[in-house]
């Protein structure tokens, strides 16, 4: 047992290093004074060091008591048999992983690449053996010729089997696959982008939560808003969209110019794939051809772009406020893109901006605290605070309106619109969103009312009504002809309705991370669920929801059963103490694998027409948790993935068994493919990745191509199979948060993707791309290039 003591000395000797660091640190705390900061990197090195510790060690104990087995049946074919000498299957890929392990792979680099195998540890077993066991001269000469050519045809089936492999490293860690039959030059495969293309074509979702002043209504009769990294250009008689993509990251703020024509859009900063900064910037733009007519501040502004503004005076001048810790006022001269004047704001939260509608040179502010009215005077602004006087100063100052006289109106935390000379009680709850008409009239928008009232110009309660809950707060309000009101809410909810008729939704979406992203085998809708516990049904043909649901909390996620009367729980089943991350389908629904962040894989026999769940068995293998798995087309195995880079083979029809001879499993085909390691995707890899870079990916029902979510916020399309590292691929752009989920509708006429943070589906269409599947495909190139093999696995 040399390995495993030596493992756990390495483990232990890790243990006392770290707890020595930190005690030396808490030592010299007055000396360093980013202590905090510098233990919480050093503490996660640790823990990943501790984790793929932890996974060598429950590696190395498997090879070992698989070798202690192994042994004597070796001894015996040596000794008491003149029979061939087998190389057992499996030791030798276990083994030299094990070797890689103890050499620290290529530790410089978090992903590598190699095609040349180590020479296995037992072909040195086996000779040892022939020489020992034949010293007394008790083995013939034809047992010990026996033996050698024995041996010798055993170096050839390790030498071919070297051949047929390639490694892959992921932070230091090897990962062997094995390449099919029918490729007999892997070094000659030539990687391509794939034909096929993708096109924005819908995007679900609105950002309400977290922003303001982010809903107006075009005379084009097109509703804007915004989410993630897109400008949305929403028809709403006819049901299209146009998108306005030239945002690198999440757009943030909003507003239109006076013409009603040009907007103003402004991002937050970010980082590439790299870790290289995006600056943020605000986009001038034209709501009619899409075209950019100006970039301002780029390389100006503090972390993002918080708000924005016109000047009402032709919209010569733009007023920004960024997101620095001085939240800094700038305005801008909007035809030549260059800075006019800037001053400090404040350091408190700001939630408007807006120019004087008589006279701009003067600009208010508001946001905690405070409300400051600005004067611009030879490129120097002066601040006056309003004074609340007799009334009540207010936590929040959210929104603000003029009248047609000039007056300025507030809209508070309190629930009060101020006229800055007498108060109105408006709303139980904050005044979320002041609008004004015309004629003078005026609406408001509460928060824990839900309630839109509509004013007199000399602030008399006219109409009223209330939000259902579902929807959340008012969050801002857009006029369409005086009548007709658009209305976004905190819970990421677009609203189209009158006084009279009441309203209904138009656009609709998740309110917090997504995870989870499912598409009907023969119809155009998906399923998607997130942390917000909403399971929602969308139609991608009619672009609505259909319907959604809330779980309750601890409840189980139910079987689908039927899309036309809701939701029923059909069965409940309870397997082990951990979340669950993954569950998927054998291809003739028979079966269902769940995989279990306990490192298990739970398989449960499907019966009575999906209405039935039992327990059929567990795949016990893994030393980390379940990230990925798919079903092969016969439904008899499973590949799966974990969450220290394991790729496992799993024989169902057995038991569950583990396939421990992984280079049997070269030829299979998947019914499926999402599992981000295996030998047609590993070309999806880029060097570097530190193996989180990829959270998800789907191959094509046609098996043409693969899409890949990636951590960057970048959609990628590669052609499929791609095996070879840095396969090229095209790129999309849209999401503005780490993409959780891919998947294609059941004719691949299009690609859904998902977003995290941002709460944003993107829904592609997907354009070009000859006819056939993949076989077709590779089999045409293979006819033109008679040296390059096709990375197809064999059929069987």
């Amino acid at each position: 047992m040399p390995h495993v003591h030596c493992m756990l000395w390495l483990y232990s000797t890790r243990l006392l290093f770290w707890f020595s660091i930190n005690d030396a640190s808490a030592d010299s705390s007055a000396e360093f004074p980013d202590r905090a900061s510098m233990m919480e990197v050093r503490l996660q090195a640790q823990e990943d060091e501790i984790t793929l510790l932890k996974s060598s060690l429950a590696d190395a104990l498997r090879r070992i008591r698989l070798h202690d087995q192994l042994l004597p049946l070796l001894k015996q074919q040596l000794i008491g048999t003149r029979a061939k000498l087998h190389r057992v299957p499996g030791l030798e890929e276990e083994d030299e992983e094990h070797e890689e392990n103890e050499d620290g792979g290529e530790p410089e680099k978090e992903l590598s690449w190699t095609s040349s195998v180590e020479e296995p540890i037992q072909r040195t077993t086996i000779r040892g053996l022939q020489r020992d066991d034949c010293q007394d001269g008790s083995c013939s000469p034809e047992e010990l010729g026996s033996a050698s050519a024995s041996v010798r045809t055993s170096d050839q089936n390790l030498s071919s089997r070297s051949e047929m492999s390639i490694k892959m490293f992921i932070r230091g860690r090897p990962i062997t696959m094995y390449i099919p039959t029918n490729i007999h030059n892997y070094e000659d495969l030539k990687m391509e982008p794939p034909s096929e293309r993708l096109e924005l074509d819908w995007v679900y979702g609105y950002r309400g939560r977290d922003c303001r002043a982010n809903l107006y209504f075009l005379p084009t009769g097109e509703a804007v808003y915004f989410i993630a990294c897109v400008v949305v250009l929403y028809h709403i008689n006819n049901r299209t969209q146009r998108h306005y993509q030239k945002h690198t990251d999440c757009v943030r703020c909003l507003t239109l110019h006076p013409d009603k024509v040009r907007m103003a859009s402004g991002q937050m900063s970010g980082v590439d794939k790299d870790g290289k900064p995006l600056q943020p910037c605000v986009h001038i733009w034209d709501s009619i051809t899409l075209v950019t007519l100006q970039q301002i501040g780029l390389g100006t502004f503090q972390r993002g772009v918080g708000l924005v503004a016109f000047s009402f005076d032709s919209g010569a001048f733009l007023c920004v406020i960024d997101e620095s810790n001085e939240h800094m006022l700038s305005v801008w001269d909007c035809n030549k893109g260059t800075k006019h004047a800037e001053v400090k704001n404040t350091n408190e939260a700001v939630f408007a901006v807006e120019f004087n509608p008589s006279e701009s040179a003067n600009i208010i502010t508001c946001g905690k605290s405070h409300v400051y009215f600005w004067t611009l005077s030879a490129g120097q602004f002066t601040k006056k605070q309003g004074i609340f006087g007799k009334y009540k100063k207010p936590k929040f100052i959210q929104c603000f309106v003029f009248s047609l006289t000039g007056d300025v109106l507030t809209g508070d935390s309190e629930g009060n619109i101020l006229t800055w000379g007498k108060s109105t009680r408006a709303h139980e709850g904050s005044v979320f969103t002041l609008c004004s008409l015309q004629g003078g009239s005026l609406l408001s928008g509460g928060g824990k009312d839900r309630k839109i009232v509509r004013w007199s110009a000399d602030l008399a309660p006219e109409r009223e009504c209330e939000i259902p809950e579902k929807y959340g707060a008012v969050r801002t309000i857009a006029d369409v002809d005086g009548e007709e009101l658009l209305v976004g809410t905190t819970r990421n909810a677009i609203l189209r309705g009158t006084f009279s008729d009441g309203f209904v939704a138009i656009v609709q979406g998740h309110v917090d991370e997504m995870w989870g992203l499912a598409t009907h085998p023969s119809q155009s809708i998906f399923i998607t669920c997130g942390h917000d516990r909403q399971v929602c049904l969308w139609n991608a043909e009619e672009h609505k929801l259909d319907w959604c649901i809330t779980l309750e909390v601890g409840h189980t996620h139910p079987a689908l059963n039927s899309f036309h009367s809701g939701l029923t729980v059909v069965s409940e089943s309870t397997d082990g103490n951990e979340q669950l991350s993954v569950m998927r389908y054998s291809p003739d629904g028979s079966f269902l694998a769940v995989g279990s962040h306990d490192n298990f894989i739970y398989i449960y026999n499907v019966t009575e027409s999906g209405r039935r769940y039992t327990r059929f068995g567990k795949c016990n293998g893994h030393s980390s948790f379940i990230t990925h798995l798919d079903w092969s087309k016969d439904g008899k195995y499973i590949m799966s993935n974990s969450g220290d880079y394991e790729i496992l083979y799993w024989d169902i029809a057995a038991g569950c068994k583990l396939l421990r001879n992984r280079f049997e499993s070269k030829d299979r085909e998947w019914a499926s493919y999402t599992c981000v390691l295996g030998f047609h995707v590993m070309g999806v890899w880029m060097e570097g990745s530190d193996g989180t870079d990829i959270n998800a990916l789907c191959r094509s029902h046609s098996e043409r191509v693969v899409a890949v979510a990636d951590d960057f916020c970048k959609v990628h399309l590669f052609q499929y199979p791609c095996p070879k590292p840095k396969a090229p691929s095209h790129k999309y752009e849209g999401h503005g948060s780490h993409v959780t989920n891919v998947c294609f509708t059941h004719s691949d006429s299009h690609l859904l993707s998902m977003g995290g943070k941002d709460t944003c589906i993107l829904q592609w269409r997907v354009m070009g791309g000859g006819g056939g599947d993949r076989r077709e495909r590779l089999a045409s190139a293979t006819s033109t290039s008679t040296s390059t093999s096709s990375p197809e696995p064999a059929t069987s």
